[in-house]
């Protein structure tokens, strides 16, 4: 296990563009965003895809891979985030400086497609990586959303503490609107976690993104699925009939003989296809009676606001008191 170094206020935060142009199709977000960052201390330094694109991409698979590169061979830069997510960031696995960045570990956070990049690295270095906010995607939304994702950043990069419990926000949203034309905070809704199960489930925490994980299945940059491993997963815009597919895949491979829990995540703006059937309900079918503890609504997905969840460490869910604990051997160690 290699840890990145504690976020200070005043460190760089790098940022990187791996797949979609938020840069170019959202500028005014962007800007939002950067100058969020900026006013709580931190530097923001630019990738050098930064304000490029062509069409569906920031540049080519080259390209995107050396902005990737030039912000983990930057002493001087100590996170590097991703400005939004896309399609394609599994392109740049062969070509990311892995020894560089375990020689000067750097915490990497984004999510959704950058799950690729995520699981990639860790299954290739050993490096904690982070599922989190993305600098235009989520730092680009109004308060008082954005602010108790910023608080989560903090709390969980930042903080001398050497334990964690997670707390559930008591709103959440994943409204859609015009992020050239928002110019105030969205409608939201009350929260809900739930906890079915029983038990403390300890193990260690890995997964993301359920249909970008597809991209990387079978090969070397899919870290393996081991015995009581605690699977966290979210998806977004999918029908019910994509998450059904993507859930029987899981049992396919052997995942729900394995782990110990899982952590569902919200799920934005499903589309259930008149059922009126939710994520779970398609999980509990597919599982078809596995005794699985699930935590299901967890906030650390396309929904706002975004809670960081560390890949690769070791957390607890305490089913019978409804409690998510990171392990305290990686906050000291951070």
């Amino acid at each position: 296990m290699i840890y990145p170094k504690r976020l200070k206020i005043g460190d760089k935060i790098g940022f990187f563009s791996p797949s979609s142009p938020a840069t170019v199709f959202a500028p005014n977000r962007f800007e939002r965003a950067k100058s969020y960052l900026e006013n709580q201390g931190f530097e923001m330094v630019e990738g050098s895809l930064t304000g490029c694109s062509d069409s569906y991409r920031s540049g080519s698979i080259q390209a995107r891979a050396e902005e990737l590169n030039q912000l983990i061979r930057d002493p001087s830069v100590r996170c590097i985030m991703s400005t939004i997510g896309g399609n394609n960031s599994n392109s740049l696995l062969p070509y990311i400086d892995y020894e560089a960045l375990k020689n000067d570990p750097k915490i990497i956070i984004g999510y959704s497609d950058v799950t690729a990049l995520l699981l990639g690295i860790y299954a290739k270095t050993g490096l904690v990586t982070f599922y989190g906010p993305a600098l235009v995607a989520s730092f680009g939304e109004f308060p008082p959303l954005v602010d108790e994702t910023l608080q989560s950043f903090l709390d969980i990069l930042c903080s001398t503490s050497n334990q964690y419990q997670y707390e559930m926000p008591k709103f959440w949203t994943d409204i859609r609107v015009d992020w050239e034309t928002q110019n105030s905070y969205k409608p939201v809704y009350s929260n809900q976690w739930d906890f079915l199960g029983r038990g403390l489930i300890t193990g260690r925490l890995v997964g993301g993104n359920l249909n970008t994980i597809s991209g990387i299945w079978g090969s070397c940059y899919m870290p393996d699925i081991n015995s009581g491993d605690i699977l966290f997963i979210e998806d977004s815009l999918q029908g019910i009939e994509t998450v059904e597919r993507s859930f029987a895949h899981l049992m396919a491979c052997g995942v729900f003989d394995k782990v110990g829990a899982i952590v569902l995540g919200k799920h934005e703006l499903f589309d259930h296809k008149g059922t009126n059937r939710s994520p779970l309900d398609v999980l509990l079918e597919v599982l078809n009676g596995k005794d699985i503890p699930i935590l299901y609504g967890f906030d650390s997905c396309h929904t706002h606001p975004m809670l960081v969840t560390p890949l690769g460490i070791n957390v607890s869910i305490d089913f019978d008191k409804q409690l998510f604990k990171l392990e305290s051997p990686w906050l000291s160690a951070v």
